[in-house]
């Protein structure tokens, strides 16, 4: 493929699969409003993805409205098969969540404000959301955490819904396309976020991009999209030359305008703390990576994590404050190992340092 011409990494399955000028897609990010970008990145010619996992049915479908009043292009919904673990909050007492919060009490002191007297977990059902994002048809639905049911699946199939899975390992992506998706991300651990391992336990299933592309090209004829750690042209041909025919960047985008993110969180990203990132399971009870810092190196070493979501529930009630006062040390910061590798705050100049950065590379490899 590469041999044909610089262009040609441009033209693959992914691109012509998600109907988009060129096979990069916006990771999703999950609790942010980032309807801005989803909408800006599809219109510069990739992928535009918003995570809608924290959002009810109702809020799915007005999203996906203000998406597309934003743009005519492809772009994507992304859910959680998986949206509790089964050791869920009615398996936890009262006690033992007034004594997890209760492990809080220097933060919120050093936030100046009272810990919260209640905390209101709230769950969403996946189906229902589900059928949400089908009704209102985006171009594609993307999944973590899973297989949904068939039904689903050849809902959005008939819809001409198009969908793609998330594997951490070889044996998760031939479940995936044994389960008829269309296309596979690889999701490296080098990424940012949460892993969505759901054969075998996340910390039983990190496997670095290098390794795990071209296993999984190798185990399936679907195409595949790479992700995790790839933040500027380097990555991308890296990625390409594994085998891979799209790529998923989440970080890089997660520092421009319009991502939801704070101004706060994105400075983070663009310090010398985004060197040092780490994976835990402390701050929502599922295995995810993000800058380390004060909250995620006392809460690691502190008792287990509660299931999630109730986990996740606690933890915000110190974080949302803390993001509120820009105190990083005491927020969740979600970022891959590559984040110091863009440097771009605005949606339309990273994708075309992207392009630049590709072809250059091609340029010195191909006679």
């Amino acid at each position: 493929m590469l041999a044909d011409g610089n262009d040609s990494w441009k033209s693959t399955r992914v691109a012509t699969l998600l109907g988009i000028k060129y096979p990069i897609i916006q990771a999703p990010f999950g609790g942010l409003a980032s309807q801005r970008l989803t909408s800006e990145v599809s219109n510069l010619g990739a992928l535009g993805s918003l995570g809608a996992v924290t959002l009810s049915p109702s809020a799915i479908t007005e999203v996906i409205s203000e998406i597309r009043s934003r743009t005519a292009e492809p772009f994507a919904i992304n859910l959680w098969v998986s949206t509790s673990d089964q050791q869920d909050a009615t398996g936890i007492c009262q006690h033992r969540v007034e004594e997890k919060l209760g492990e809080f009490g220097n933060y919120f002191a050093a936030l100046g404000t009272e810990a919260p007297s209640t905390v209101e977990l709230r769950y969403h059902n996946f189906e229902a959301q589900a059928r949400a994002a089908i009704d209102a048809r985006p171009a594609a639905l993307s999944f973590i955490y899973g297989i949904p049911p068939a039904e689903i699946l050849d809902e959005c199939h008939r819809k001409r819904i198009r969908t793609i899975g998330t594997a951490t390992t070889p044996e998760e992506a031939v479940a995936l396309e044994h389960a008829g998706f269309d296309a596979i991300v690889a999701s490296g651990f080098e990424g940012g976020g949460h892993r969505g391992s759901f054969l075998r336990p996340a910390n039983d299933s990190l496997m670095g991009g290098i390794s795990l592309i071209p296993r999984v090209v190798d185990a399936v004829s679907v195409p595949v999209i790479a992700a995790g750690g790839i933040a500027e042209g380097r990555g991308v041909l890296a990625a390409f030359a594994l085998g891979a025919e799209g790529v998923q960047i989440g970080t890089a985008f997660l520092r421009c305008s319009g991502s939801g993110a704070s101004k706060a969180y994105r400075d983070a990203l663009d310090s010398d703390a985004a060197s040092w990132t780490g994976l835990t399971d402390a701050f929502t009870g599922r295995l995810a990576r993000g800058i380390r810092n004060r909250l995620m190196d006392d809460l690691t070493h502190a008792s287990p994590p509660l299931p999630f979501p109730l986990q996740h529930t606690l933890t915000q009630t110190v974080a949302s404050v803390a993001s509120a006062q820009a105190k990083t040390e005491l927020m969740i910061l979600w970022a891959g190992q590559s984040a110091i590798l863009s440097d771009s705050t605005e949606a339309s100049e990273y994708i075309k340092n992207l392009l630049t950065e590709v072809d250059a590379c091609l340029s010195k490899l191909l006679p």
